[in-house]
Order: C-alpha cells, then structure tokens, then sequence
C-alpha cells in the first residue's frame, strides 16, 4: 500500500459524467472498476464532486439565445458553456453507485459558487480563489498527487497542473480517466501535461 506521503485524487466520478448522464464522458463507467483497485493500494484518498446551483453561470441553459459548448466571455476569461449537470443535492451529482472507497478521507465539491467555474481541485476557474486542498496535502505532508476520474482534458488535468504548480510531484494514471476530446482538447492537455512535468502512466504501473 501506498504510504501516507502519496494521495490518489479521485476526480468526480458522479452519474451525470457516465453513459447516459447530462454530461456523459464517453466510456466514463469503465474507470470505476479500475479506481476501486487503485484505491485499495492508496491509505490516503481524497474525491471531488462537481456541484452546481441550478442557476450556475457556466450552464448554456442560463444564456440566452447559447448552445452547449459554445464559448463566451466571463469577468475571469473564457468560457465553455456546458449542459446543465451536476447540480446540488440531485442524483445526477451524486458519486457513481459503484465507487468502492470507504476510506477517503476527504470530499471536495467545487463548482459551487455561481459565478466561477472550477474544474479544478484546488483552484477555481478565476485562477485566484483557492479550495483549500493545497493546505490540507500540505498538512498532512503529501509529497505526491496520483490522479485519475473524470474528465481526463478538463478537470483531471487542471487539477493535475495545479498540484503540480504546487509543487507536488504529480503522475495521472491515464486508463484510470476517460476524455470528453473536445475541438482537440485532450491533445492540448497532454502536451501542457508534458510541459508540466507530470508524468503520465497506466494502473498496472501504479499498482506496481
């Protein structure tokens, strides 16, 4: 088992991102099993959860006139509009049924405030305002960030760049995500992955 130095981050393996959800990654129910394994080999797990209010400004559903998908201009910058998914308190926010990870120590929901996006785990789409779990890897001496869930292109791999911009030492286990591969952004994710220093390996190799 993995020690108490190195944490798995789970990234938001909840209904509305699988087959069938309101915002469904491709393929994405093939990583629970996969995240079951890798959980059992870590002592220290943290999860996330995505978790809108209905009315969330990065929801297409609230701009008039707007697609999903299309893009607009937010205070913070640019912006994908999505689906509306994930929203607080309802089934389609909740962790898939089939997550087995009793002992995570820690949730982290984001998304939650209506005027920012976060895709990632520790910090929010305004690039400014942090969600606490830099502090707590800190407090608990983490050395290593093992990541994996769900979006690999979006919010698996900005919360990977964030850690690693933390300073952490950071591996994404790639069968252990599933991509949503929009207009080439999963390529532009691995190369600014790459960029990054984080290595990128399967759950055979981790488990090792």
């Amino acid at each position: 088992m993995k020690g108490p130095e190195n944490v798995l981050l789970v990234v938001d393996v909840q209904n509305d991102f699988m087959p069938g959800g309101a915002l469904a990654v491709p393929h994405g129910d093939e990583i629970v099993p996969i995240v079951n394994r890798l959980a059992a080999a870590f002592e220290h797990v943290v999860l996330t959860q995505d978790w809108h209010p209905r009315d969330h400004s990065s929801f297409a559903a609230n701009h008039a006139g707007r697609q999903p998908f299309e893009t607009i201009g937010l205070p913070y910058g640019e912006q994908v509009l999505w689906p509306v998914h994930c929203v607080q308190g309802t089934t389609g926010a909740a962790l898939h049924a089939g997550l087995d990870v009793p002992h995570a120590r820690l949730v982290i929901r984001k998304g939650y405030r209506r005027d920012v996006d976060s895709y990632s785990a520790f910090v929010e789409a305004d690039r400014k305002t942090p969600t606490g779990l830099t502090g707590y890897l800190r407090e608990h001496s983490v050395v290593r960030v093992w990541c994996c869930g769900l979006a690999t292109d979006y919010c698996v791999a900005w919360s990977a760049l964030d850690a690693r911009a933390a300073g952490f030492e950071v591996v994404m286990i790639e069968d252990a995500c599933r991509a949503i591969d929009l207009d080439g952004s999963l390529a532009r994710a691995r190369q600014q992955l790459d960029s990054a220093g984080v290595v990128r390996m399967s759950s055979t190799q981790a488990l090792v």
